[in-house]
């Protein structure tokens, strides 16, 4: 494994998100002296917090997914999670409601699942899932390692025999197709292949191998962190600054000073010059690569994920079919596909994700109040509205998806909102993000593994990049797993823990 050049005793990590935080840690139990610079004034980057009347709003993703992750970061100075964060496992992990009015609680326990299943589409469905998930935990075990968890070199790394196995689980072949094969109702299909869209890749279009996503969504558990999902980020760097770490907040980097192929010190917008061994980027790629100087050089240009708008309702009510995390479906399905990555026009018959982070902790808002999360995917800047057209478009698309919630079942949805913020494209392309999406570079074949932009560019000897438009990818997990791969970019390997199979924490918390 190629690793940065010259002396790393100093390292500067710039951005306080999940991937600078996990590289800090890993620095910091690597014996390294870490500083990082973070623009907001509370660490977690996308995972941030936003105060609205009362309630206490996370900005960023709102599933919690391997926790054991979360666990090795901890680790890595000598803390554990149980003494940090106080996690709920949640059951559901998610409900699923569809257009023909039937609805299906999706369970991570397998006996609970499977009965579930069998009762929501009979006896076959419940046997094709039982191999469903066996063959989802066989993907997870030869991924995770191999290609996953790995820093990558050169794509001639790929010639191992975890390839073969890879192969031999049809990992190559097509998601929508290989879900096919074990269950056939098409409802349960959505169930098992709608998180291709975190990857930005159509189900029907997405490699089998991201059915991985659906191992860690269906199979390993889905937690909640008492406190909101910023409670994540602010634990982890609680952690780091115990370990040693220094943390400039409110703080953007302006420039780096170099000398020759060497960055010599970060000198940030308030005339702060921090001398540097090493330095660790993790905002979006354009924003890192303007600050190195150069951009590498690519055949095809990237393609970006979809963006999503997202509405933070705080409200007087809220609805009992409502868990903590519900999948509200349209009818409409390849259709909103192809709407969100080929034509860029807004859903006509949206799939919506809503979460109520107040079902784990009443907390979040004020006393009696309840505090809602809506996120419709829409097309990014780059083949849909721009971001100049959010500023009209944003109200009447709020007013639209608050409309069909209502249809949906969600009556007086509209009337009982007391506090609001409506997050569009625009505001993910001010905060520096690349067409307008936070979930950055698309998963297509040659943006993935090896063909992912590296986290190690040409021309600086180094710097290292870590965040999900470098590898693994996009997610909570991956974007932990790339700030330890961006550390083993500077210190050198360290000793593995085993991340196979998923070990699950003994929560503090109660199941909700």
């Amino acid at each position: 494994m190629r690793t940065t050049q010259g002396p790393t005793d100093h390292v500067v990590v710039v951005g306080a998100g999940l991937a600078g935080l996990s590289a800090a840690l890993h620095l910091l139990g690597a014996g390294r002296r870490v500083t990082v610079v973070e623009r907001d004034p509370l660490p977690g980057g996308r995972a941030g917090r936003r105060d609205v009347g009362g309630y206490r709003v996370d900005t960023g993703p709102t599933v919690l997914t391997m926790p054991d992750l979360v666990e090795e970061a901890f680790a890595a100075v000598g803390h554990r999670l149980a003494d940090r964060l106080d996690l709920v496992p949640l059951h559901p992990a998610y409900r699923a409601r569809f257009a023909d009015g039937s609805s299906l609680d999706v369970h991570t326990e397998a006996a609970a699942m499977e009965a579930a299943v069998e009762q929501f589409a009979g006896g076959r469905e419940a046997l094709g899932y039982r191999r469903l998930r066996q063959w989802l935990e066989r993907l997870y075990a030869v991924q995770m390692r191999r290609f996953i968890d790995a820093n990558f070199d050169s794509p001639f790394q790929l010639l191992h025999p975890d390839l073969a196995r890879l192969a031999a689980l049809g990992g190559f072949g097509r998601l929508d197709a290989r879900i096919g094969r074990f269950v056939t109702d098409e409802r349960l299909r959505r169930i098992f292949s709608f998180q291709a869209l975190y990857a930005g890749v159509p189900p029907a279009r997405a490699l089998a191998a991201y059915a991985v996503i659906a191992y860690m969504d269906t199979v390993a558990g889905v937690y909640f962190p008492r406190g909101g999902m910023h409670a994540l980020p602010q634990a982890l760097a609680d952690s780091a600054a115990e370990a040693g770490a220094a943390f400039h907040y409110d703080t953007s980097v302006a420039r780096l000073e170099r000398s020759g192929d060497r960055i010599t010190a970060v000198v940030t917008d308030r005339d702060l010059r921090i001398p540097c061994d090493a330095v660790v980027l993790t905002p979006d790629l354009p924003v890192s690569y303007r600050l190195l100087g150069r951009a590498p050089r690519r055949a095809v240009p990237l393609r970006h994920s979809p963006s999503a708008v997202v509405l933070h309702a705080g409200t007087d009510r809220t609805w009992p079919e409502l868990a903590h995390h519900t999948l509200s479906f349209g009818a409409a399905w390849k259709g909103t596909f192809h709407e969100l990555t080929r034509t860029g026009a807004l859903m006509s018959d949206p799939s919506l994700l809503i979460t109520r982070p107040t079902a784990g902790d009443p907390g979040l808002a004020p006393p009696g109040k309840h505090l809602h999360y809506v996120l419709a995917p829409c097309p990014n800047t780059d083949i849909g509205p721009d971001a100049r057209a959010w500023g009209e478009l944003g109200p009447r698309y709020r007013d639209s998806v608050v409309a069909e919630l209502e249809r949906r079942g969600l009556a007086g949805f509209g009337s009982s909102i007391e506090e609001e913020c409506l997050v569009t494209p625009a505001d993910w392309t001010a905060q520096g993000h690349a067409a307008g999406t936070p979930f950055s570079a698309a998963h297509t074949f040659p943006q993935t593994g090896p063909f992912r932009p590296a986290n190690l560019v040409s021309g600086t000897v180094n710097a290292v990049l870590a965040g999900c438009g470098t590898t693994p990818g996009v997610g909570v997990p991956t974007v932990l797993v790339s700030g330890k791969l961006a550390a083993a970019r500077i210190t050198g390997p360290r000793p593995r823990r085993s991340t196979v199979p998923a070990p699950r924490p003994v929560p503090k918390g109660t199941a909700v």
